[in-house]
């Protein structure tokens, strides 16, 4: 009996992976389609309708890169809970691309406390370009009040820690295009914080991204 439920269990599992990956396979060909009905539609000088159809090529691409990249989020700590990754949008622009950026970001709870922690992942944002500036002028650094320069490996990040206010935050800079930030408030020291952004996946953060 148990021999057979394993054989269920199995089975169950194998058409559930098979599902998955024909939902996949069909948005990789619906993906195929519209690039390949822009060519046409550009071709025919249509050029208002070329445009549509890559766009939403581009979009469905863009889609399939942040879940991805979701996945190299840090799972909950020990004594945490963690929310699933969303997506935010800023300036009307979609994942990746545009002029107003986006981002990726999850929420972390303290199960026996009050602390809460929210990561966020920008690419290519304006906020990026902002932050990079900061973090190659040590002088600014040392301007800011409650900041300091910390090691994430062997590269630098910015602790912003406020102690009256159990508020922390964690900024690293990959690649001078993606901010990785670790926000804290409710927290009894700034650790917390620091140890979520160091528990990253840098490496499949970068992979992931990569032009």
């Amino acid at each position: 009996m148990k021999r057979g439920i394993g054989l269920l269990t199995s089975g169950a599992l194998v058409a559930s992976l098979g599902l998955v990956s024909a939902q996949a396979q069909a948005q990789a060909d619906g993906v195929v389609e519209q690039i390949e009905l822009g060519l046409e539609l550009y071709q025919e000088a249509e050029y208002g309708a070329a445009i549509t159809e890559l766009e939403f090529a581009i979009n469905d691409i863009r889609e399939r890169m942040s879940g991805r990249i979701a996945e190299t989020f840090p799972e909950a700590p020990e004594g945490w809970s963690a929310g699933t990754v969303e997506s935010g949008v800023s300036g009307g622009a979609a994942m990746f691309g545009g002029g107003g950026g986006s981002m990726l970001e999850r929420e972390y709870r303290q199960e026996s406390g009050n602390g809460r922690l929210t990561a966020k992942l920008m690419i290519d944002n304006p906020m990026v370009q902002a932050m990079s500036a900061m973090f190659s002028n040590p002088a600014i650094i040392a301007a800011q009040p409650n900041m300091e320069r910390i090691r994430i490996g062997r590269d630098s990040a910015m602790l912003k820690w406020e102690a009256e206010r159990g508020n922390a935050e964690v900024s690293f800079l990959m690649d001078g295009r993606i901010l990785m930030q670790v926000n804290g408030q409710g927290l009894e020291s700034q650790e917390p914080a620091v140890e979520l952004l160091k528990a990253w996946d840098l490496d499949a953060v970068r992979d992931e991204a990569a032009r």
